[in-house]
């Protein structure tokens, strides 16, 4: 680092097979609005899921045009609704384990997982480091740092809540994909902005996504539009 420079320190992004991606734009569009750097790893069978969603592939050699198209996407598929500027992502291959994102020495905030498969949750749970993105947040773990799971999947059995629970023991925060309707939701992307919100609001990191509770019932009705 040069004299002068301050030290990148990004959150992780990691994106596993679950359905969902709407979730992840929604969380990147919001850490990058919020001036935060940005390491993404993106799970190959997340490529399959983002692909089925929307129509979008991720490719490792042109990952930023992928990106772009991808978080200019609203989430009921309308494109170019979003104007992203992705300057602070850097992408990681998911099959690259010397990858910084690998090593405790990496300077990081923290890793959000979202979505998070039930797949996901339990090899990060066990510790397999299978892939880069559950070594990234393995190391995580190990260096107390955030570790946020948002887990879209349901039913929820025996043995995935157990690995949640580990998760939770382990310091991480269990998000599950809970919209909720308080908040005077009108469209999809108000749904997804919601869930999205609540993973920021576990790594502490600000926001404007959702309106929140003010102790006075009625007031999402009372602030529609007429």
């Amino acid at each position: 680092m040069k004299p002068g420079q301050t030290q990148r320190t990004p959150w992780i992004v990691g994106v596993s097979g679950a359905s969902g991606t709407p979730y992840a734009a929604a969380v990147l569009r919001a850490l990058l609005e919020a001036g935060e750097s940005v390491d993404l790893v993106v799970s190959r069978a997340s490529r399959l899921t983002l692909l089925d969603e929307t129509g979008i592939s991720f490719r490792d050699a042109h990952w930023q045009d992928d990106l772009r198209e991808w978080l200019a996407r609203g989430a009921d598929g309308k494109p170019d609704v979003f104007q992203v500027d992705i300057d602070r992502v850097r992408h990681w291959s998911a099959g690259d384990l010397a990858a910084g994102p690998s090593s405790g020495s990496y300077p990081s905030k923290g890793m959000l997982i979202v979505p998070a498969s039930t797949a996901c949750v339990a090899g990060v749970a066990l510790g397999l480091s299978k892939d880069l993105l559950q070594r990234a947040a393995s190391v995580t773990l190990k260096e107390r740092r955030k570790l946020v799971v948002a887990v879209r999947e349901t039913p929820l059995n025996g043995q995935t809540l157990r690995h949640l629970v580990t998760l939770d023991d382990a310091g991480a925060s269990v998000v599950p994909a809970s919209p909720g309707f308080y908040a005077g939701a009108t469209h999809i992307q108000d749904l997804v902005d919601f869930v999205a919100g609540r993973v920021l609001d576990a790594a502490g990191v600000e926001h404007g996504l959702y309106r929140r509770w003010k102790g006075e019932l009625g007031g999402s009705r009372s602030e529609r539009p007429e």
